[in-house]
Parts: structure tokens; sequence; C-alpha cells
């Protein structure tokens, strides 16, 4: 075992030397990331855009989503539908995706074509046509896609009924797609502000991986980019979530098969803790709940007890603002959502008060470090990584110092994170009750305080 985990580390330590980033700012303000992988003749290319569902105002949530599809609909020099079809015609692939701090556009090609890929970016970047019969149009896909990720699904309703509650006044209790009356009432000129006033060479960050030269790259860049003037962004107002001081409750009756319990402790994330350590024992913290087979919570709640069907836990200390320590479970057959609320609290507690043993600390390190190598044959998910700590304000140098970090956290950091964060009074806690499958539609939700 220790041979293998030698092994593993001269093969890390000998990629991270190979695979540096490199970085350049165009003097309207793009900063361009390339991260030089040559094990395969392919390059995956990412633009993210600061801006998510949490710069959004009351009225218009969800439309970073929205705005999203609509940049799929054309310019004067690519009529709708051709991005996708130039993409295809030179065997790449190509997508997007909106999360609750950025916005970002993705395409994966053979290494030569990659000035396509700049080229149809920097045109969408500021020549996109809004049309009022494509948005009619595309609400009608986003509804449908609504519908299926969360109306028509128990467990994700009762999240995002959650989110609202536990936080009171953070962006964060919007969800990413938005309120159902909100997307119905988009106006063109709604998406035309919104694409205006943040998509901008300033807003943005160009990350290629893959099988390149930088300094090419970075000429490509200057070339397709460099011509797009700057826009003028107001620094975001604060939006520092309010102290809770008590627990939230809520439960919600919703056709379901079986019950299902979240329960959700505030917590800093890492960009705005105090002492950047806590983050990361956090992150331990949730790898030794739930990292696996030999986890705490599938040893002790499944496997041991017999309690629960299904558990888990997780806590993501890439947000822009404060987040949540969730977790989740169904209980088992005659047993209830109480029962399993008990259960949780009582392993909270455990990790409270006893040091978790070095073998758990070792199995998360382990875990983290094996990921990072795997990371590795993923240049889609390398560019991803950069992407995200850069455009929430952490830096991309934080995403390769995350192996780091890790294996520097003690098991009485962790039990000191447990003991400041996972307390009552940051606690919201939401069941599902579920009603038989031949209900009708209508839902509600009970609350106590």
């Amino acid at each position: 075992m220790i041979l293998r985990f030698f092994i593993v580390l001269i093969f890390y330590s000998f990629n991270a030397n190979a695979t540096d980033v490199q970085e350049r700012i165009l003097t309207n303000g793009l900063k361009v990331l390339v991260k030089e992988q040559h094990r395969s003749p392919v390059v995956v290319s990412q633009i993210w855009y600061k801006v998510g569902s949490s710069y959004e105002p009351a009225g218009i949530t969800g439309i970073s989503h929205m705005l999203e599809h609509m940049m799929f609909k054309g310019t004067d020099n690519h009529p709708a539908g051709q991005f996708s079809k130039i993409i295809a015609e030179n065997g790449g692939r190509e997508n997007a995706f909106t999360g609750r701090d950025y916005t970002a556009y993705f395409q994966t090609l053979e290494k030569s074509r990659l000035a396509i890929s700049f080229e149809l970016e920097a045109d969408r970047m500021q020549n996109l046509h809004l049309l009022a019969s494509e948005l009619k149009k595309e609400l009608q896909v986003v509804m449908e896609e609504r519908r299926m990720r969360t109306e028509d699904k128990p467990r994700a309703k009762l999240q995002e009924y959650l989110m609202a509650m536990a936080y009171t006044n953070s962006a964060y209790r919007n969800p990413v797609i938005g309120w159902p009356e909100d997307i119905e009432n988009y106006q063109v000129d709604d998406l035309q502000a919104w694409y205006k006033k943040w998509y901008a060479p300033n807003n943005a960050t160009l990350i290629v991986v893959g099988n390149v030269q930088a300094e090419e790259v970075f000429k490509l860049a200057q070339q397709y980019f460099s011509k797009i003037p700057q826009v003028a962004i107001k620094p975001l107002k604060p939006q520092k979530e309010m102290q809770q001081v008590g627990v939230r409750r809520m439960t919600i009756k919703l056709p379901a098969k079986v019950p299902y319990i979240l329960m959700a402790y505030k917590v800093p994330s890492l960009n705005v803790i105090e002492h950047t350590w806590e983050a990361y024992a956090l992150d331990v913290l949730a790898g030794v709940l739930d990292g696996g087979d030999s986890a705490r919570l599938a040893t002790r709640l499944q496997r041991g007890q017999k309690i629960a069907t299904s558990v888990g836990a997780g806590y993501d200390l890439g947000g822009r603002l404060e987040e949540l320590f969730l977790f989740e479970a169904t209980p088992v057959a005659g047993k209830s959502l109480l029962d399993m609320e008990l259960a949780l609290k009582k392993e909270i507690r455990i990790l409270q008060q006893e040091l978790i043993s070095d073998k758990e600390l070792e199995r998360v390190k382990a875990q983290v470090l094996a990921s990072s190598v795997y990371e590795q044959d993923s240049l889609f998910y390398q560019a991803m990584k950069l992407g995200m700590y850069e455009t929430v304000g952490l830096g991309w140098q934080t995403s390769e110092n995350y192996m780091q970090k890790i294996t520097q956290v003690t098991a009485e950091q962790v039990r000191l994170v447990a003991k400041k964060y996972l307390i009552e009074s940051h606690l919201s806690i939401a069941y599902l009750d579920p009603q038989s499958m031949l209900a009708n539609s209508k839902s509600g939700a009970s609350y106590a305080h």
C-alpha cells in the first residue's frame, strides 16, 4: 500500500511540473490562461463570464441561464444554428452551462481547429442577435428543462424550497434556472440589457488546455479578441447573508415514493472565511462523512445501524458567497424522518467531541491525491477547475494549490470546524412527506419555528 502511494505521488509530481499554467491579460482586460498537455492532439477551449444567478435581482431570476441558451441564436456572421453546425463539421463538441457565480461556454476540438473556436466566441461576445421570435421558442425549452429537472423530481424540489428558506437575503436563495413566473415574463429588452452589462472581455476569462503552444494561443487570442471594447462594469453591492439565530424547519408534501430529509448548516466559503484552513478542514470533514463506502455515514447509518437506505453529505468551498454544509438521507421502512435527523445529529456530536482517526484522515487525503492524478486525464475538467476558481474571485492558482492545502489539515482542525460551524443556530431542516403518486399536483409547505 505504501509503495503504491509512493508511485502515485511520483506520477503526480511529474505531471504537475509538466503542466504549469501560463497567463496573459490583453489590453482590453481579457484574461487568457493556457495549460499545455501534449498527450493527445486535442484542445479544450472555455470562456467564462463573471455572471450567474447570484448576480440577478428579483423579477429576472434565471436570466443568466436564459441568455446562455440565447447565445446560440446567431449573429450577422453566423445565423441561428450555425455555431453548433460549424463546430460539428470540424469534428468538435460544444456546449455551455450556468451556475450561481458564472456562465461558461466550451468547445473540444482537434488542436489545429482552435482558431475556429476563438472566431466564433469573439463574434458572439459582441454581436449577438436577440430576437423575440427566438426567445419565444427558447422560453418553452427552458420551462420544459425546469419541469424535468425540478418540478417532476421531489428531491430537487425539496432542495429548491430549502435554499429559499435557509438563506434570508443571499442571492443563493434563488434557483439557477429561475422562478417560473420570472421565466414566463422575460422580454428581449431584459436579455439585451443583461448581455450588454456583463458580456465583455474585461469580465471574462479564456482558458485553453491541451496540445498547444502557449505563445501561439496568446497570439490567436490577440488576433480574435483584442479589438472587442471594454465595458464599464460596476462592482457588485455587498451581499453578506444576515446572521441566522435559530433552527428553521419545513415539511413539504409532494407526490413521491419515499420520505427524504435535507439538513443544511450555514458555513463560510473560501471566499468569505476568516481563516482559510477552516474551509479545507470543512472539505475534509465532508470526505470523512461521505467519501466512499468506508466513509462514516455509509458505514454507520446504512450498513451498521441499517437506519438509512441512502445517506450523504457535501460541502463546496468554491462559492463566491456563504455556503451550506448539506446532509441528505432516506430512512429505511419503519424509521421516521425524525429518527434520521437524530441519527445524523448524533454523528455530528461525535465529530465535535472526538478526533477522527489517522486512518480516516489519510483515506480522505489519499482520495484527494488520487483524484488529482485522474484529473490529468480530463482536459475539460482541468480547464473547468481553473475557470471556476478564477471566476469566483479566488484566482486560478487556488485550484493548483488545493491538494497541498488538503494534505495540511489535521484531525484537530476537523474537530474544531465541526464544533464551530455545525451548530443548531445555523441549521435549516426540510422534510419531504411523500404523498400518493396518483395525487393531484397540489402541494404545500408547513413551517415550524
